[in-house]
């Protein structure tokens, strides 16, 4: 009964919280409003919320955070220095199709999030059959090399945790 009622106490805290901080008032009338939509909105929309991904290799999950967070630092300097310097070569920024062997819907959510932190590439669209990605990305002279990298660096570690 108090699973069907609070799906997700978390959520419910966190969105009560939000909605006090957005009106920025503490009144009854408030609090009751944000009480009620925190009850209401998870558990309506429980059906919706993806079933728990089994992480299978955690220890897998600090290499690739490690990763990421690398080559987040690395991407922002780069896209930096081509923004700032006058006289370096033209950006060939380019349309990259790279083939996924990923399954896992978690994994594929975690794909999409990598690419969109990394400054300089944009996950544009995914195959219906979810086979391929299709991404645009900032500056690269060698898709072939992007797509070895983009493999080994993001794709193999998301399959280690996830499938």
């Amino acid at each position: 009964m108090m699973k069907r009622w609070l799906p997700a106490p978390l959520l419910s805290l966190a969105l009560m919280a939000l909605w006090l901080l957005l009106v920025r008032s503490i009144a009854w009338g408030h609090v009751l409003l944000a009480a009620l939509l925190a009850l209401l909105l998870p558990a309506l929309l429980a059906p919706l919320r993806p079933a728990m991904p089994r992480i299978r290799n955690p220890r897998a999950i600090a290499r690739l955070l490690a990763a990421v967070g690398w080559d987040v630092l690395l991407s922002n300097i780069y896209v930096l220095e081509t923004i700032l310097d006058p006289h370096g070569e033209a950006i060939v920024g380019q349309f990259v199709f790279v083939p996924l062997d990923l399954h896992d819907p978690s994994a594929l959510a975690a794909l999409s999030t990598i690419c969109a932190v990394i400054p300089g590439s944009i996950w544009c669209e995914m195959a219906p059959d979810g086979s391929a990605v299709l991404l645009h990305v900032w500056d690269h002279r060698n898709p072939d090399k992007f797509v070895a990298d983009f493999k080994s660096r993001y794709e193999r570690p998301l399959q280690e945790i996830f499938e």
